[in-house]
């Protein structure tokens, strides 16, 4: 009997440390920010871009080897094919934004890859949402031709592919077994409580 009360006791230890870790595990968009009090060029574009990291946040949380290697047919990226993809995207624009040039570094982790992705789409979102109607000028994608397009293109382009893709991968591991919690809420950005 004090065997099983010991073991139900670290059993207990361990679920409540792990609904923590879960809660607050120190990477963006467990839950969206709070919005800005106006709207602006700026902060449209940088909400748009925390609803691109909570979706990404939540389609990516928790996902197994079985979830990463899962394709739905041979012709389609697998999870952790289109995660790849979001990374190239999302690099992108933040490159763009903060008007620099960069690639993320080589053979990282999927666990890596995700905190890399959140956290420069949370960079992203900080300077959008002080940015001036001028700086969006200055926001460009820059083409391997030489050729330029306005900060629209990733309006179109990259923002909204990224976010399509997040709900390729929330498909993905439903059908490999592993679907998102029922306890976000992608409309108001939130997340029920326990």
């Amino acid at each position: 009997m004090k065997v099983i009360q010991i073991a139900l006791f670290f059993s207990l230890i361990l679920l409540s440390m792990n609904s923590f870790t879960q809660q607050n595990d120190s990477l963006p968009y467990y839950e969206v920010p709070e919005y800005p009090e106006c709207y602006t060029a700026g902060t449209m574009a940088s909400r748009l871009i925390d609803g691109l990291g909570f979706r990404f946040y939540w389609a990516t949380k928790g996902l197994r080897e079985k979830d990463l290697v899962y394709r739905p047919n041979e012709e389609s990226r697998s999870t952790g094919e289109t995660i790849d993809h979001i990374l190239g995207m999302t690099q992108r624009i933040f490159n763009a934004v903060l008007q620099k040039e960069g690639k993320p570094p080589k053979d990282l982790s999927y666990v890596e890859k995700r905190a890399y992705i959140l956290k420069h789409l949370k960079s992203v979102s900080d300077i959008l949402r002080k940015s001036s109607d001028e700086d969006f000028n200055a926001y460009t994608i820059n083409l391997r031709n030489g050729e330029s397009l306005p900060f629209w293109n990733f309006v179109n382009g990259q923002i909204t592919d990224s976010i399509w893709h997040c709900g390729q991968i929330s498909s993905y591991r439903r059908s490999s077994g592993n679907p998102i919690s029922g306890k976000v809420n992608f409309f108001l950005g939130t997340v029920e409580q326990e």
